[in-house]
């Protein structure tokens, strides 16, 4: 498993990277190779005024369905369409093409409430 320097890592096994007040959100490889293989992915709604630690999307495997939890409070800004129709891109490339959704952060310190890379991999392994 893997977990790259740079995001930021939630407890509910999602990551996030930011520019400024935007955030894009996915899930972790962990996530992504517990769930199984995914094939289908229900994405939240452009618009979406998401709090943290809600459920915004779900993402179905062969295993079960799983809820995706916003780790910010921000306005869904931009979904990755692609995953419509090539939702395996989650187990693929979860820190690249299997991205989920974007949001305009509300608050652009809130992220570092978040977990680094090595704060996740000792959560992971304890």
């Amino acid at each position: 498993m893997t977990s790259p320097d740079g995001l930021r890592y939630s407890q509910a096994h999602e990551w996030v990277r930011t520019d400024g007040d935007r955030a894009v959100i996915g899930i972790t490889d962990y996530a992504q190779d517990a769930l199984g293989d995914v094939v289908y992915v229900q994405l939240p709604d452009v618009g979406l005024a998401a709090i943290a630690d809600a459920s915004v999307a779900e993402i179905e495997s062969t295993k079960s369905v799983s809820e995706v939890y916003c780790p910010l409070t921000g306005t869904v800004v931009e979904v990755n369409s692609e995953l419509d129709a090539t939702p395996e891109l989650i187990n693929e490339d979860p820190y690249g093409k299997g991205w989920i959704f974007a949001i305009e952060v509300a608050d652009v310190g809130a992220p570092d409430g978040l977990m680094s890379a090595a704060e996740y991999e000792a959560f992971l392994a304890g």
